[in-house]
This record gives structure tokens, C-alpha cells and sequence, in this order.
């Protein structure tokens, strides 16, 4: 195979370019061989593949790149894998702004160390319930066992899990276990020598993300009169708990999410994996023009912020189709 690779995604800004490239890749190569899969199928193959750099990722990206449809947003939801449809207000868009500061997941631990914290949090939550702990991985599982709401697992997590950061010792006396297996059979290498997790915080911001989620899937089947403020809300308290709870976000990035906010965005909130990358902002349809020009000049205009085209850096965007093949005919 002989491919020439092109792209307009700014790379390591939280815009999923790396996951664009792998999506392209096995898709090229399906059709370059001849071989039929489904969208569902491709896209997990394509997320398990990731994985061999050594980033613990998801699957959302991969799945969003193939399941996309023009004009609807997706609710993506895991085992199984599906999207459902999700009509977005007509009186408002969403503006991606890069903060310029890039972010190397494979180059850097901070990513895999969240992954982490979540899976000890899953861990010692599932034993505090009596569950089988050792086979649990993800928050997510904690929840469908137990067979309870985003809402109580929150509750759960103030009985279960303290706000003081775990040593690793700690993590082994709760779950019963030598550091040796905790190293070698939970942890991931490159996080093997952390000195602190932060699970209180880290659970309680994944439940109440993923309850944030089902609320804004809610507020636009309603679509009730205030429908844009309401979403706007739930895009501020999400950045508060990524910034806050999680703590993936950085200085620039909760600068540009003031300043978007400052200018007319309803909601803004950091977009990706965090540490950098961009902010995504819901702006009203009216207040778009002035939106641009000032938030351009207030955080692309002082000091030397990108040296990349503004169109890169400061765009309205609306959702699109999926990866599709072009074949000449």
C-alpha cells in the first residue's frame, strides 16, 4: 500500500487527531482488502489498537468517527456499543477555541494516571459493596452490578471513599493485596511509581459526569424555552469538576473558558483529554460574530499565543457524517 496522508486537525489539541488517523487507517486498509465490517466492529478494533502505544484510552473517539451522522449530535454508550441520536438547539452553536498549549498523551503519564486512580476507585468500591472486586475495571461496572443510579453511587462514594489522597499502601491494606500485585497486576507500567491517588475525587467526578451527560440528552428531547442556559449550566459544572475534581485542565485553558464566558457563551468547557487542547463553547446563533472577533483579540492577540492559521485555532463548528471512502469511478 502506497498512502499519502493528509489532515486539517491541529495535532495534540484534544480534537481527537490521533484516533482521525487510526479511524482513517483500518478503514483504508479494509477497503484496499477487500473486507467488509460494520461501523460497531471498526471501531473497536480501531480503539483496542491505540492501546499498543500504551495509552489506556476509551472508545468514544473511534465511535464517534464512524457513527457520526450529519445534523445530530450522539449519545455513545458502551457494552454494547451504540449511539442514539440527540437533536442539538437551533438557536446556538458550539465554537472550538484552542488554548495552543499541546498535549501528548503517549508522551506523558498524567493521562494513564487517571485511568488508573478510576480503576483502584472502581476496586475498593466494589469491595465496600461486597462485589467481586478483582475482576472489576471500570466506575461504570460498580454501577450495573449494584444495579443503582448515577445519583446513589454518588452517595455511595461519601460512605466508601475518603477526600485524603491513598498512598499505595493504604490502596493495598483496603483491598487486601501486597504492593508487588498491586504494581504488577493493577497498575499500568508507566504509573507504577506514583506516590498519591486521588479516588474520592476522581469517582465523584466520573458519576457526575456521566450524570451530566443523561441530563443534557434530557434537557434536549424537552427542549424546553431556556433549553440553551440550561446546557450552558451543565457545560460550566463540567469544567468546574474537570478542573476541580479530576484536574485535567491547565491555566490557559480555564483562561480561554473566562474569556469565552465573558463574551457571550452560555456554557464553556475544556474538550478532550485535558492538560490542553481546546475549550469547546455554546454560543447563541446571534451573539456569534462579536463572539469571534473578541475572543480572538482578548486571547489570541496578547503575547504570542499560535503561530497556526486563526481558522485552526478559533472555528463555529456543527456536527457532520462519519469517515466515509471516496473511490474514483
Amino acid at each position: 500500500m502506497n498512502c499519502l496522508v493528509d489532515g486539517t486537525i491541529p495535532p495534540s489539541s484534544g480534537l481527537s487527531s490521533s484516533s482521525a488517523l487510526v479511524c482513517c487507517a483500518g478503514l483504508v486498509t479494509l477497503t484496499v482488502l477487500g473486507m467488509n465490517l460494520s461501523k460497531v466492529e471498526l471501531a473497536e478494533i480501531c480503539a483496542k489498537s491505540e492501546r499498543y502505544i500504551g495509552t489506556e484510552g476509551g472508545g468514544m473517539d473511534q465511535s464517534i468517527s464512524f457513527l457520526a451522522e450529519e445534523g445530530t449530535a450522539k449519545l455513545i454508550e458502551f457494552s454494547p456499543l451504540r449511539a442514539t441520536d440527540v437533536k442539538l438547539p437551533s438557536g446556538a452553536v458550539f465554537v472550538i477555541a484552542n488554548s495552543c498549549v499541546e498535549m501528548n498523551k503517549a508522551a506523558t503519564s498524567h493521562f494513564n494516571i487517571r485511568v488508573m486512580e478510576c480503576r483502584l476507585a472502581a476496586k475498593l468500591l466494589a469491595k465496600y459493596k461486597s462485589l467481586q472486586w478483582d475482576k472489576v475495571l471500570r466506575l461504570e461496572e460498580v454501577q450495573t452490578n449494584l444495579g443503582v443510579s448515577l445519583e446513589e453511587m454518588l452517595l455511595i462514594i461519601e460512605d466508601a471513599l475518603h477526600p485524603e489522597p491513598y498512598s499505595p499502601e493504604e490502596v493495598c491494606r483496603c483491598l487486601g493485596i501486597s504492593l508487588q500485585e498491586l504494581q504488577t497486576k493493577i497498575l499500568s507500567p508507566n504509573t507504577q511509581d506514583v506516590l498519591v491517588f486521588k479516588l474520592y475525587q476522581r469517582a465523584k467526578h466520573v458519576y457526575s459526569e456521566a450524570a451530566r451527560v443523561l441530563q443534557f440528552k434530557k434537557i434536549c428531547e424537552e427542549a424546553p424555552d431556556n433549553m440553551v442556559q440550561l446546557l450552558g449550566e451543565l457545560m460550566n459544572q463540567s469544567h468546574e469538576s474537570c478542573r476541580d475534581m479530576y484536574e485535567c485542565s491547565c491555566p490557559e485553558l480555564d483562561q480561554l473558558v473566562d474569556i469565552c464566558r465573558t463574551f457571550g457563551a452560555q456554557g464553556s468547557r475544556l474538550t478532550g483529554a485535558g492538560w490542553g487542547g481546546c475549550t469547546v463553547s455554546l454560543v447563541p446563533a446571534d451573539k456569534l460574530p462579536s463572539f469571534l472577533a473578541n475572543v480572538q483579540e482578548a486571547y489570541y492577540q496578547s503575547g504570542d499565543r499560535c503561530l497556526a492559521p486563526e481558522k485552526q485555532s478559533l472555528f463555529a463548528t456543527k456536527p457532520g457524517g462519519g469517515a466515509l471512502v471516496f473511490l474514483e469511478a
